[in-house]
Protein backbone atom coordinates (compact mmCIF):
# COMPACT_ATOMS: atom_id res chain seq x y z
CA UNK A 1 0.00 0.00 0.00
CA UNK A 2 0.84 3.43 -0.87
CA UNK A 3 0.26 6.79 0.87
CA UNK A 4 -0.63 9.81 -1.08
CA UNK A 5 -0.16 13.67 0.13
CA UNK A 6 -1.02 12.34 3.34
CA UNK A 7 -4.94 11.77 2.53
CA UNK A 8 -5.48 8.57 0.60
CA UNK A 9 -3.89 5.48 0.20
CA UNK A 10 -3.30 3.69 -3.26
CA UNK A 11 -3.99 0.08 -3.01
CA UNK A 12 -2.76 -2.43 -5.60
CA UNK A 13 -5.34 -5.80 -5.89
CA UNK A 14 -6.80 -8.36 -7.95
CA UNK A 15 -9.85 -8.77 -5.75
CA UNK A 16 -11.96 -5.25 -6.10
CA UNK A 17 -15.13 -6.82 -5.81
CA UNK A 18 -13.99 -6.94 -1.64
CA UNK A 19 -14.47 -3.24 -1.33
CA UNK A 20 -17.52 -3.03 -3.61
CA UNK A 21 -19.20 -5.65 -0.81
CA UNK A 22 -17.54 -3.43 2.07
CA UNK A 23 -18.57 0.25 2.55
CA UNK A 24 -15.38 1.32 2.14
CA UNK A 25 -15.60 5.00 -0.28
CA UNK A 26 -13.21 4.24 -2.55
CA UNK A 27 -12.42 5.08 -6.32
CA UNK A 28 -10.68 2.87 -9.01
CA UNK A 29 -7.64 4.84 -10.57
CA UNK A 30 -6.20 2.31 -13.47
CA UNK A 31 -6.23 -1.61 -14.33
CA UNK A 32 -3.76 -3.37 -16.10
CA UNK A 33 -3.02 -7.28 -16.56
CA UNK A 34 -5.68 -8.02 -13.84
CA UNK A 35 -4.13 -5.74 -11.25
CA UNK A 36 -6.12 -2.60 -10.53
CA UNK A 37 -5.33 0.37 -7.88
CA UNK A 38 -7.40 1.50 -6.11
CA UNK A 39 -7.64 5.23 -4.04
CA UNK A 40 -9.28 5.21 -0.37
CA UNK A 41 -9.75 7.88 1.91
CA UNK A 42 -6.79 7.48 4.91
CA UNK A 43 -9.04 7.64 7.92
CA UNK A 44 -9.21 5.37 10.49
CA UNK A 45 -12.51 4.09 10.29
CA UNK A 46 -11.58 3.64 6.22
CA UNK A 47 -8.73 2.18 7.57
CA UNK A 48 -9.94 0.10 10.43
CA UNK A 49 -12.53 -1.16 7.38
CA UNK A 50 -9.57 -2.32 5.00
CA UNK A 51 -7.92 -4.27 8.15
CA UNK A 52 -11.29 -6.61 8.75
CA UNK A 53 -11.66 -7.38 4.84
CA UNK A 54 -8.09 -8.78 4.96
CA UNK A 55 -5.99 -5.96 3.33
CA UNK A 56 -2.38 -6.34 4.27
CA UNK A 57 0.24 -3.57 5.23
CA UNK A 58 -2.38 -0.72 5.66
CA UNK A 59 -0.89 2.36 7.09
CA UNK A 60 -2.65 3.67 10.68
CA UNK A 61 -3.48 7.45 10.10
CA UNK A 62 -2.52 7.79 13.49
CA UNK A 63 1.55 8.48 12.52
CA UNK A 64 -0.04 10.94 10.64
CA UNK A 65 -2.34 12.39 12.93
CA UNK A 66 -1.24 11.84 16.22
CA UNK A 67 0.46 14.34 18.74
CA UNK A 68 2.65 11.30 20.97
CA UNK A 69 1.40 12.70 24.60
CA UNK A 70 3.69 12.41 27.72
CA UNK A 71 7.65 13.46 28.82
CA UNK A 72 9.14 11.01 26.81
CA UNK A 73 9.48 10.79 22.96
CA UNK A 74 8.49 7.55 21.65
CA UNK A 75 10.84 4.95 20.18
CA UNK A 76 10.42 3.71 16.48
CA UNK A 77 9.10 0.49 17.45
CA UNK A 78 6.62 1.88 19.78
CA UNK A 79 5.10 3.96 17.44
CA UNK A 80 4.41 1.21 15.26
CA UNK A 81 2.69 -0.85 18.13
CA UNK A 82 -0.08 1.72 18.69
CA UNK A 83 -0.29 2.17 15.18
CA UNK A 84 -0.97 -1.60 14.92
CA UNK A 85 -3.10 -1.70 17.96
CA UNK A 86 -5.08 1.56 16.25
CA UNK A 87 -6.11 -0.75 13.77
CA UNK A 88 -7.54 -3.98 15.16
CA UNK A 89 -10.32 -4.06 17.43
CA UNK A 90 -8.89 -7.38 18.74
CA UNK A 91 -4.95 -8.32 18.74
CA UNK A 92 -2.14 -9.67 20.50
CA UNK A 93 0.89 -7.98 20.85
CA UNK A 94 3.79 -10.11 22.23
CA UNK A 95 6.31 -7.62 22.20
CA UNK A 96 9.27 -8.35 25.09
CA UNK A 97 9.64 -7.26 28.45
CA UNK A 98 11.05 -3.87 28.42
CA UNK A 99 10.25 -2.86 24.88
CA UNK A 100 7.85 -0.21 26.70
CA UNK A 101 4.85 -1.83 25.29
CA UNK A 102 2.84 -0.63 28.61
CA UNK A 103 2.80 2.96 26.64
CA UNK A 104 2.57 1.73 23.28
CA UNK A 105 -0.66 0.68 24.67
CA UNK A 106 -1.73 4.22 26.57
CA UNK A 107 -0.74 6.30 23.61
CA UNK A 108 -3.38 3.88 21.27
CA UNK A 109 -5.82 4.21 23.50
CA UNK A 110 -5.17 7.85 23.84
CA UNK A 111 -5.37 8.69 20.30
CA UNK A 112 -8.62 6.05 19.97
CA UNK A 113 -10.43 7.99 22.31
CA UNK A 114 -9.34 11.18 20.53
CA UNK A 115 -11.10 10.39 17.31
CA UNK A 116 -14.44 9.01 19.32
CA UNK A 117 -13.78 5.17 19.04
CA UNK A 118 -13.70 4.82 22.44
CA UNK A 119 -14.32 5.86 25.97
CA UNK A 120 -13.20 3.99 28.77
CA UNK A 121 -10.62 1.36 29.29
CA UNK A 122 -9.83 -1.05 31.89
CA UNK A 123 -6.60 -2.74 32.31
CA UNK A 124 -6.74 -6.24 34.01
CA UNK A 125 -2.97 -6.77 35.11
CA UNK A 126 -0.93 -8.29 38.27
CA UNK A 127 -1.14 -7.28 41.06
CA UNK A 128 2.79 -5.91 40.98
CA UNK A 129 2.29 -3.73 38.43
CA UNK A 130 -0.93 -2.03 38.75
CA UNK A 131 1.01 1.06 40.30
CA UNK A 132 4.69 0.29 39.52
CA UNK A 133 3.89 -0.16 35.84
CA UNK A 134 0.42 0.99 34.81
CA UNK A 135 -0.67 3.59 36.90
CA UNK A 136 2.55 5.16 36.45
CA UNK A 137 3.06 5.54 33.14
CA UNK A 138 -0.42 6.79 32.46
CA UNK A 139 1.09 9.56 34.43
CA UNK A 140 4.06 9.55 32.07
CA UNK A 141 2.19 9.23 29.18
CA UNK A 142 -1.24 10.52 28.92
CA UNK A 143 -1.04 12.89 32.68
CA UNK A 144 -4.43 14.57 30.94
CA UNK A 145 -6.28 10.86 31.41
CA UNK A 146 -8.02 10.22 34.70
CA UNK A 147 -7.22 6.96 36.20
CA UNK A 148 -8.17 5.10 39.17
CA UNK A 149 -6.87 1.33 40.81
CA UNK A 150 -9.75 -1.25 41.58
CA UNK A 151 -8.42 -2.86 44.57
CA UNK A 152 -9.11 -3.67 48.13
CA UNK A 153 -12.57 -4.61 49.58
CA UNK A 154 -15.47 -5.31 47.03
CA UNK A 155 -17.47 -1.83 48.31
CA UNK A 156 -14.29 0.25 47.30
CA UNK A 157 -14.00 -2.12 43.80
CA UNK A 158 -17.33 -1.20 43.28
CA UNK A 159 -16.84 2.68 44.09
CA UNK A 160 -13.69 3.06 41.64
CA UNK A 161 -15.88 1.38 38.67
CA UNK A 162 -18.89 3.52 39.27
CA UNK A 163 -16.88 6.44 38.82
CA UNK A 164 -16.43 8.28 35.41
CA UNK A 165 -12.78 7.86 35.14
CA UNK A 166 -11.01 7.30 31.84
CA UNK A 167 -8.38 4.33 32.58
CA UNK A 168 -9.18 1.60 35.48
CA UNK A 169 -7.06 -0.82 37.18
CA UNK A 170 -7.90 -4.12 38.58
CA UNK A 171 -5.71 -7.14 39.16
CA UNK A 172 -6.70 -10.12 37.45
CA UNK A 173 -8.56 -11.93 40.87
CA UNK A 174 -10.53 -8.70 41.33
CA UNK A 175 -12.51 -9.05 37.88
CA UNK A 176 -14.96 -11.87 39.06
CA UNK A 177 -15.26 -10.13 42.54
CA UNK A 178 -17.23 -7.14 40.40
CA UNK A 179 -17.86 -8.77 36.95
CA UNK A 180 -21.61 -7.62 37.23
CA UNK A 181 -20.42 -3.64 37.81
CA UNK A 182 -17.34 -3.87 35.28
CA UNK A 183 -20.22 -5.29 32.57
CA UNK A 184 -22.70 -2.21 33.66
CA UNK A 185 -19.34 0.42 33.35
CA UNK A 186 -19.19 0.45 29.35
CA UNK A 187 -15.52 0.03 28.81
CA UNK A 188 -14.92 0.00 25.15
CA UNK A 189 -11.35 -1.68 25.57
CA UNK A 190 -9.86 -4.16 27.51
CA UNK A 191 -6.75 -4.76 27.79
CA UNK A 192 -4.91 -7.48 29.69
CA UNK A 193 -0.93 -7.65 30.43
CA UNK A 194 0.63 -10.60 31.36
CA UNK A 195 -2.43 -12.58 29.05
CA UNK A 196 -0.74 -16.26 29.78
CA UNK A 197 -3.06 -15.67 33.15
CA UNK A 198 -6.20 -16.95 30.46
CA UNK A 199 -4.34 -19.53 28.97
CA UNK A 200 -6.91 -21.94 30.44
CA UNK A 201 -10.40 -21.79 29.34
CA UNK A 202 -11.59 -23.66 32.21
CA UNK A 203 -10.92 -21.68 34.96
CA UNK A 204 -13.06 -19.11 36.97
CA UNK A 205 -10.90 -16.15 35.42
CA UNK A 206 -11.01 -16.78 31.66
CA UNK A 207 -14.62 -17.81 31.90
CA UNK A 208 -15.33 -14.34 33.79
CA UNK A 209 -13.44 -12.66 31.01
CA UNK A 210 -15.01 -13.95 28.15
CA UNK A 211 -18.28 -13.16 29.25
CA UNK A 212 -17.12 -9.69 29.40
CA UNK A 213 -15.73 -9.62 25.64
CA UNK A 214 -18.63 -9.30 22.97
CA UNK A 215 -18.09 -8.74 19.46
CA UNK A 216 -17.77 -4.81 20.00
CA UNK A 217 -15.55 -4.47 22.49
CA UNK A 218 -12.42 -3.74 21.55
CA UNK A 219 -9.77 -6.55 23.24
CA UNK A 220 -5.75 -6.40 23.59
CA UNK A 221 -3.74 -9.72 25.11
CA UNK A 222 0.05 -8.48 25.86
CA UNK A 223 2.38 -10.82 26.46
CA UNK A 224 6.36 -11.49 25.85
CA UNK A 225 6.09 -15.11 26.06
CA UNK A 226 3.28 -16.45 24.29
CA UNK A 227 2.93 -20.29 24.31
CA UNK A 228 6.11 -20.63 25.68
CA UNK A 229 5.49 -23.69 27.99
CA UNK A 230 3.05 -25.87 25.72
CA UNK A 231 1.28 -25.33 22.42
CA UNK A 232 -2.04 -25.47 24.52
CA UNK A 233 -1.22 -22.50 26.35
CA UNK A 234 -2.51 -20.88 22.75
CA UNK A 235 -5.97 -22.44 22.97
CA UNK A 236 -7.09 -19.67 26.06
CA UNK A 237 -6.02 -16.52 24.39
CA UNK A 238 -6.99 -17.33 21.11
CA UNK A 239 -10.56 -18.23 22.15
CA UNK A 240 -10.90 -14.74 23.16
CA UNK A 241 -9.14 -12.76 20.12
CA UNK A 242 -9.80 -14.84 17.65
CA UNK A 243 -12.51 -17.89 18.45
CA UNK A 244 -12.36 -18.44 14.91
CA UNK A 245 -8.73 -19.46 14.31
CA UNK A 246 -8.75 -22.69 16.50
CA UNK A 247 -11.38 -25.27 16.94
CA UNK A 248 -14.51 -24.59 19.39
CA UNK A 249 -13.44 -27.60 21.68
CA UNK A 250 -9.91 -28.21 23.69
CA UNK A 251 -9.52 -31.78 22.62
CA UNK A 252 -10.13 -30.69 18.67
CA UNK A 253 -7.29 -28.55 19.48
CA UNK A 254 -5.08 -30.26 21.62
CA UNK A 255 -5.21 -33.17 18.56
CA UNK A 256 -4.38 -30.98 16.56
CA UNK A 257 -1.29 -29.84 18.25
CA UNK A 258 -0.01 -32.52 20.13
CA UNK A 259 0.70 -36.61 20.00
CA UNK A 260 0.28 -39.06 22.54
CA UNK A 261 3.24 -40.60 23.74
CA UNK A 262 1.49 -42.64 26.91
CA UNK A 263 -1.83 -42.62 28.95
CA UNK A 264 0.15 -38.99 30.92
CA UNK A 265 2.32 -37.82 28.09
CA UNK A 266 1.33 -35.42 25.25
CA UNK A 267 4.69 -34.04 22.83
CA UNK A 268 4.11 -31.20 20.48
CA UNK A 269 3.56 -31.81 17.06
CA UNK A 270 6.39 -30.84 14.09
CA UNK A 271 4.26 -28.36 12.80
CA UNK A 272 2.52 -27.32 16.43
CA UNK A 273 4.80 -23.63 16.03
CA UNK A 274 3.18 -22.90 13.00
CA UNK A 275 -0.53 -24.24 14.48
CA UNK A 276 0.06 -21.83 17.37
CA UNK A 277 1.84 -18.86 15.14
CA UNK A 278 -1.59 -18.95 12.52
CA UNK A 279 -4.06 -18.88 16.15
CA UNK A 280 -2.80 -16.01 17.52
CA UNK A 281 -3.11 -13.22 15.04
CA UNK A 282 -3.37 -10.68 14.68
CA UNK A 283 -0.22 -10.11 16.51
CA UNK A 284 2.37 -7.58 16.50
CA UNK A 285 5.61 -8.41 18.51
CA UNK A 286 9.17 -6.95 18.74
CA UNK A 287 12.17 -8.31 20.76
CA UNK A 288 15.16 -6.35 22.43
CA UNK A 289 17.31 -7.25 20.61
CA UNK A 290 15.40 -5.58 17.21
CA UNK A 291 14.57 -2.30 18.94
CA UNK A 292 17.79 -0.82 18.17
CA UNK A 293 16.86 2.71 19.92
CA UNK A 294 16.09 1.23 23.61
CA UNK A 295 18.74 1.71 25.73
CA UNK A 296 21.16 -1.15 26.94
CA UNK A 297 19.81 -1.15 30.57
CA UNK A 298 15.95 -0.84 31.49
CA UNK A 299 15.39 -0.54 35.18
CA UNK A 300 11.59 -1.58 35.68
CA UNK A 301 9.54 -1.56 39.20
CA UNK A 302 7.33 -4.33 40.51
CA UNK A 303 4.91 -4.07 43.27
CA UNK A 304 4.33 -6.76 45.77
CA UNK A 305 2.41 -5.68 48.70
CA UNK A 306 2.89 -6.90 52.21
CA UNK A 307 0.70 -9.44 53.30
CA UNK A 308 -1.51 -9.65 56.18
CA UNK A 309 0.96 -11.27 58.75
CA UNK A 310 3.66 -9.60 57.35
CA UNK A 311 2.48 -5.95 57.47
CA UNK A 312 1.44 -7.12 61.22
CA UNK A 313 4.79 -7.73 62.03
CA UNK A 314 6.42 -5.04 60.67
CA UNK A 315 4.46 -2.85 62.44
CA UNK A 316 5.44 -4.15 65.75
CA UNK A 317 9.19 -4.28 64.31
CA UNK A 318 8.93 -0.12 63.67
CA UNK A 319 7.10 0.31 66.99
CA UNK A 320 9.78 -1.33 68.75
CA UNK A 321 12.71 0.73 66.90
CA UNK A 322 10.96 3.78 67.47
CA UNK A 323 10.50 2.93 71.54
CA UNK A 324 13.98 1.58 71.43
CA UNK A 325 15.22 5.12 69.59
CA UNK A 326 13.72 7.02 72.46
CA UNK A 327 14.55 10.30 70.53
CA UNK A 328 18.20 9.33 71.40
CA UNK A 329 21.13 9.75 68.16
CA UNK A 330 21.03 6.24 66.16
CA UNK A 331 24.48 5.16 64.92
CA UNK A 332 24.56 3.96 61.32
CA UNK A 333 25.36 0.40 62.34
CA UNK A 334 22.53 0.38 64.55
CA UNK A 335 20.52 1.47 61.67
CA UNK A 336 21.69 -0.43 59.48
CA UNK A 337 21.09 -3.51 61.12
CA UNK A 338 17.03 -2.37 62.46
CA UNK A 339 16.36 -1.84 58.72
CA UNK A 340 18.02 -5.00 57.99
CA UNK A 341 15.22 -6.31 60.07
CA UNK A 342 12.40 -4.59 58.47
CA UNK A 343 13.93 -5.79 54.87
CA UNK A 344 13.89 -9.83 56.34
CA UNK A 345 10.51 -9.49 57.04
CA UNK A 346 9.53 -8.06 53.57
CA UNK A 347 11.54 -10.61 51.93
CA UNK A 348 9.50 -13.67 54.02
CA UNK A 349 11.77 -14.92 56.78
CA UNK A 350 13.58 -13.02 60.01
CA UNK A 351 16.02 -14.12 62.74
CA UNK A 352 14.80 -13.96 66.06
CA UNK A 353 17.07 -12.52 68.97
CA UNK A 354 17.68 -15.99 69.66
CA UNK A 355 18.94 -16.91 66.40
CA UNK A 356 15.73 -18.57 65.38
CA UNK A 357 14.22 -18.11 61.60
CA UNK A 358 10.48 -17.22 61.49
CA UNK A 359 8.81 -17.35 58.72
CA UNK A 360 5.98 -15.26 57.26
CA UNK A 361 3.26 -15.64 54.12
CA UNK A 362 5.32 -13.94 51.17
CA UNK A 363 2.86 -14.56 48.78
CA UNK A 364 2.35 -11.26 46.86
CA UNK A 365 6.26 -10.89 46.65
CA UNK A 366 6.87 -14.99 45.30
CA UNK A 367 4.47 -14.04 42.82
CA UNK A 368 5.66 -11.40 41.12
CA UNK A 369 9.22 -12.51 40.94
CA UNK A 370 7.04 -15.71 39.14
CA UNK A 371 5.33 -13.35 36.69
CA UNK A 372 8.16 -11.33 36.13
CA UNK A 373 10.27 -14.69 34.91
CA UNK A 374 7.25 -15.46 32.37
CA UNK A 375 7.57 -12.67 30.85
CA UNK A 376 11.05 -13.31 30.43
CA UNK A 377 12.25 -14.56 27.15
CA UNK A 378 15.50 -15.35 28.12
CA UNK A 379 17.72 -16.88 31.25
CA UNK A 380 17.27 -15.24 34.60
CA UNK A 381 19.68 -14.23 37.64
CA UNK A 382 17.36 -13.23 40.70
CA UNK A 383 19.97 -12.03 43.32
CA UNK A 384 18.45 -12.79 47.18
CA UNK A 385 20.25 -10.95 49.90
CA UNK A 386 19.34 -13.40 53.05
CA UNK A 387 19.70 -16.70 53.24
CA UNK A 388 16.67 -18.54 54.27
CA UNK A 389 14.46 -16.48 52.00
CA UNK A 390 17.00 -18.28 49.04
CA UNK A 391 15.69 -21.58 50.21
CA UNK A 392 12.16 -20.57 50.49
CA UNK A 393 12.60 -19.14 47.07
CA UNK A 394 14.37 -22.38 45.86
CA UNK A 395 11.17 -24.48 46.96
CA UNK A 396 8.46 -22.37 45.77
CA UNK A 397 10.15 -22.73 41.77
CA UNK A 398 10.79 -26.00 42.38
CA UNK A 399 6.84 -26.46 42.54
CA UNK A 400 6.41 -24.39 39.61
CA UNK A 401 8.83 -26.57 37.35
CA UNK A 402 10.99 -23.83 36.82
CA UNK A 403 14.78 -25.25 37.21
CA UNK A 404 17.26 -23.32 39.56
CA UNK A 405 20.33 -23.40 40.75
CA UNK A 406 21.59 -21.64 44.08
CA UNK A 407 24.78 -19.66 44.56
CA UNK A 408 25.44 -18.69 48.34
CA UNK A 409 28.61 -18.61 50.61
CA UNK A 410 28.04 -22.56 51.00
CA UNK A 411 28.09 -23.39 47.51
CA UNK A 412 31.83 -24.72 47.07
CA UNK A 413 33.88 -23.22 44.41
CA UNK A 414 33.94 -26.61 42.09
CA UNK A 415 30.02 -26.57 42.30
CA UNK A 416 29.50 -23.33 41.46
CA UNK A 417 31.98 -23.58 38.16
CA UNK A 418 29.71 -26.52 37.20
CA UNK A 419 26.37 -24.26 37.71
CA UNK A 420 27.77 -21.23 35.76
CA UNK A 421 29.13 -24.01 32.87
CA UNK A 422 25.87 -25.39 32.98
CA UNK A 423 23.97 -22.05 32.86
CA UNK A 424 26.21 -20.10 30.31
CA UNK A 425 25.90 -23.38 27.86
CA UNK A 426 22.79 -25.42 28.53
CA UNK A 427 19.36 -25.38 28.61
CA UNK A 428 18.92 -25.73 32.45
CA UNK A 429 18.76 -24.19 34.44
CA UNK A 430 16.98 -21.31 33.42
CA UNK A 431 17.54 -19.49 36.84
CA UNK A 432 20.16 -18.57 39.24
CA UNK A 433 19.18 -18.14 42.80
CA UNK A 434 22.27 -15.67 43.86
CA UNK A 435 23.31 -14.23 47.01
CA UNK A 436 24.82 -10.42 45.85
CA UNK A 437 27.80 -10.71 48.35
CA UNK A 438 28.90 -14.35 46.11
CA UNK A 439 28.51 -12.35 42.74
CA UNK A 440 32.29 -12.14 42.18
CA UNK A 441 34.06 -9.52 40.11
CA UNK A 442 34.67 -11.00 36.46
CA UNK A 443 31.94 -13.09 36.39
CA UNK A 444 29.94 -13.76 32.99
CA UNK A 445 26.51 -14.76 33.29
CA UNK A 446 25.21 -13.14 29.24
CA UNK A 447 22.66 -16.08 29.23
CA UNK A 448 20.80 -14.05 31.35
CA UNK A 449 19.55 -10.94 30.11
CA UNK A 450 17.03 -9.99 33.05
CA UNK A 451 18.01 -9.55 36.04
CA UNK A 452 15.31 -9.71 39.45
CA UNK A 453 16.03 -7.80 42.52
CA UNK A 454 13.81 -10.26 45.34
CA UNK A 455 15.16 -7.46 47.60
CA UNK A 456 17.29 -4.65 48.18
CA UNK A 457 20.52 -4.69 49.41
CA UNK A 458 22.66 -2.01 51.37
CA UNK A 459 25.76 -1.60 49.41
CA UNK A 460 25.75 0.19 45.97
CA UNK A 461 29.28 -1.30 45.28
CA UNK A 462 27.36 -4.79 46.06
CA UNK A 463 24.41 -3.66 43.51
CA UNK A 464 26.30 -2.05 40.99
CA UNK A 465 28.64 -5.55 40.97
CA UNK A 466 25.63 -7.57 40.65
CA UNK A 467 24.07 -5.86 37.92
CA UNK A 468 27.20 -6.04 36.37
CA UNK A 469 27.08 -10.06 35.57
CA UNK A 470 24.83 -9.75 32.45
CA UNK A 471 26.36 -6.14 31.47
CA UNK A 472 29.37 -8.18 29.95
CA UNK A 473 31.22 -8.40 26.86
CA UNK A 474 29.40 -11.43 24.88
CA UNK A 475 25.23 -9.66 25.74
CA UNK A 476 23.72 -9.75 22.73
CA UNK A 477 20.51 -8.24 24.24
CA UNK A 478 19.19 -5.33 25.87
CA UNK A 479 19.36 -5.93 29.41
CA UNK A 480 16.47 -5.51 32.06
CA UNK A 481 16.62 -5.19 35.39
CA UNK A 482 13.76 -5.48 37.68
CA UNK A 483 13.12 -4.40 41.63
CA UNK A 484 10.97 -5.87 43.36
CA UNK A 485 9.54 -3.78 46.51
CA UNK A 486 6.41 -4.30 48.98
CA UNK A 487 7.58 -1.22 51.53
CA UNK A 488 8.37 2.17 50.97
CA UNK A 489 11.70 1.93 52.49
CA UNK A 490 12.49 -0.83 49.65
CA UNK A 491 11.24 1.44 47.43
CA UNK A 492 13.22 4.56 48.77
CA UNK A 493 16.40 1.96 48.48
CA UNK A 494 16.74 1.13 44.87
CA UNK A 495 15.94 4.46 44.10
CA UNK A 496 19.13 5.46 46.11
CA UNK A 497 20.89 2.76 44.68
CA UNK A 498 20.53 3.70 40.74
CA UNK A 499 21.65 6.76 41.82
CA UNK A 500 24.56 5.56 43.53
CA UNK A 501 24.17 7.21 46.96
CA UNK A 502 23.40 5.16 49.37
CA UNK A 503 25.95 5.87 52.60
CA UNK A 504 26.24 5.45 55.65
CA UNK A 505 24.41 9.03 56.79
CA UNK A 506 21.64 7.87 53.59
CA UNK A 507 20.76 4.43 55.62
CA UNK A 508 20.79 6.70 59.34
CA UNK A 509 18.11 9.32 57.62
CA UNK A 510 16.49 6.31 55.97
CA UNK A 511 15.81 4.87 59.54
CA UNK A 512 14.68 7.87 60.38
CA UNK A 513 12.08 8.18 57.75
CA UNK A 514 11.01 5.08 58.65
CA UNK A 515 10.37 5.30 62.25
CA UNK A 516 9.26 8.46 62.79
CA UNK A 517 7.52 9.85 59.93
CA UNK A 518 5.57 6.34 58.98
CA UNK A 519 4.61 5.92 63.05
Amino acid sequence: MQVVQNKAIVLRTRTPHKLRDSDVEHKIVSEENGIYEIAIRWTLQDAQKLVDIGAKGVPSPMLRDYQWTGRLTPFAHQKETSAFLSLHKKAFCFNEAGTGKTASVIWAADYLMKQGAIKRVLVICPLSIMKSAWQNDLFKFAMHRSCSIAHGSSSMRKKVLAEDCEFVIINFDGVAVVQNEIAKGKFDLIVIDEANAYKNTQTTRWKVLNKLVTPETWVWMLTGTPAAQSPLDAYGLAKIISPNKVPKYYGQYRDAVMYKLSQYIWRPKVNADKTVHNALQPAIRFEKKDCLDLPEVMHLDREAPLTPQQEKYYNIMRKRMLMEAGGEHITSVNAATNLNKLLQISGGAVYSDNGEVVEFDVSNRLNAVLEAMQEASNKVLVFVPFTHTIELLKTFLDKQKITSEIIAGAVSLNKRSAIFDAFQNATDPRVLIIQPQAASHGLTLTAADTIIWYAPVSSVETYLQANERINRPGQKNAMTIIHIHGSEVERKMYSMLKSKILDHNKVVELYNQEIYTNS
